[in-house]
This record gives structure tokens, C-alpha cells and sequence, in this order.
């Protein structure tokens, strides 16, 4: 009997382990998974200026739309997960756009279109009905991120930016830099202030504050376009 109940303990102290190691192999994984993503892509941009002349168009195309149209499908910051363009049908298999690189943060991470549950779990995604992530007048192109997820890192740690830092990202044809212009926490209806603004290209970031907090607010990064 005794000795029954030592395997038990055993068993259940093994157990207990797991559980707590869980969320850190995990975060593990996923975090792998965005370097290996962001390395593949990187990798693979031969001749950039040449690749996916139809999609580039498509895209242009979108964001003047978008600006002409006043954004008017962008109703709520959670319905955002209509992409500005169906990747897979340009033969874009792993339905990735970009690397965003944020050296103040050390983070590297894919970007999709769409802001679907898939996305966001597999990196950052740019919000439906906010300008695709290929930069020019009258653009703001919303990268959403989780601020953690399942143990990996994300946008965990966006407090650490601060006005003037760097914000890059590489799509498929070029290397855009922003700089941090401004911050501020909003309400998740609150969509006027992420839409675009006249005459300025920008790159927003935005995820949910405050940390660990399920999403009450947004904490919301706005970056302006430097010559790279």
C-alpha cells in the first residue's frame, strides 16, 4: 500500500512538471517557428523589385481605395480579419507579406494580411481594412500583435519603445523604415484613431493592454516613414 502511494505521489509530482513546463515549450515552439519563418523569407527575396508585379499593383490599388472610401468597412478593431489580398492565389504558400524587426524590442516576426486567429498565433498580421504594408502617401498599415502568447513573447514587451526608436519592416519588393512618433492606449471601439491620416505614411502597432488583462484596452504605437 504504502509503496502504491509513493507511485502516485511520483506519478502526480511528474505530472504537476509538465503542466508547468508546458506553456514554456510551447512559447518555445511558436518562437522558433516566427525565426523560422522570418529566415525563409528573408532568404528567398531574390530580385525583389521583380517578384509579384500583379500583387504589388493589387495592393496599390487596395490602399488607394481604402483612402478614397474613408476606411468605411473598418467598424470595430475585432473585425479586421478580411486580408487586403488573397496571398495563396499569387502561389504565396506560407501567406507571408513581410518581416517587422524591432531592435529595441529584439524582435524579428512574420507578418501576415488578415488579422485571423491563425495569423496571430503564428506572428503578426495586418489589420483588414487598414493599408497593406507596402508604404506611400496616404497610408497606415495596422500590425496587430498578441501582447504574449502561449509562453512566447510577441508584443509583450511593446512598453519598451519609446519615441524615436526604429520600426522596420521588409515586405516582398523593399525595406521600409518608420520611427516611433507617438504612443497612446485607446478603447477597443475607438477605430477612428487607427485609420489613415492625410498626406502621412504610417505603420501603427497595436495590441491589447494592459498586459495579461484580456484585452480591455489597446496600446497602440504610431510610427512615421524615414528614408531608410
Amino acid at each position: 500500500m504504502r509503496k502504491t502511494s509513493l507511485v502516485l505521489a511520483a506519478l502526480l509530482a511528474v505530472a504537476g512538471i509538465c503542466v508547468m513546463l508546458w506553456p514554456v515549450f510551447m512559447g518555445h515552439r511558436l518562437q522558433s517557428n516566427a525565426a523560422t519563418a522570418v529566415q525563409e523569407f528573408l532568404a528567398d527575396r531574390d530580385e525583389p523589385e521583380q517578384q509579384y508585379p500583379e500583387l504589388l499593383a493589387a495592393l496599390q490599388k487596395y490602399n488607394r481605395q481604402l483612402y478614397t472610401e474613408k476606411q468605411c468597412n473598418l467598424v470595430d478593431l475585432e473585425a479586421c480579419e478580411t486580408p487586403a489580398a488573397d496571398l495563396t492565389a499569387y502561389g504565396i504558400a506560407d501567406e507571408i507579406i513581410g518581416v517587422l524587426e524591432i531592435s529595441a524590442m529584439e524582435l524579428a516576426m512574420p507578418v501576415y494580411l488578415g488579422a485571423s486567429d491563425a495569423h496571430l498565433s503564428a506572428g503578426t498580421a495586418v489589420l483588414g481594412n487598414t493599408s497593406a504594408p507596402i508604404g506611400g502617401n496616404n497610408t497606415n498599415c495596422v500590425i496587430a500583435g498578441h501582447r504574449g502568447w502561449r509562453g512566447a513573447d510577441y508584443f509583450r514587451h511593446i512598453d519598451k519603445l519609446a519615441v524615436g526608436d526604429e520600426v522596420v519592416i521588409t515586405n516582398l519588393w523593399e525595406t521600409l523604415a518608420y520611427t516611433v512618433a507617438d504612443i497612446q492606449i485607446i478603447q477597443p471601439h475607438e477605430v477612428e484613431k487607427i485609420k489613415i491620416q492625410p498626406n502621412r505614411d504610417l505603420l501603427t502597432l497595436l495590441t491589447c493592454h494592459p498586459y495579461a488583462s484580456g484585452g480591455r484596452q489597446r496600446y497602440v504605437v504610431y510610427c512615421v516613414r524615414t528614408e531608410k
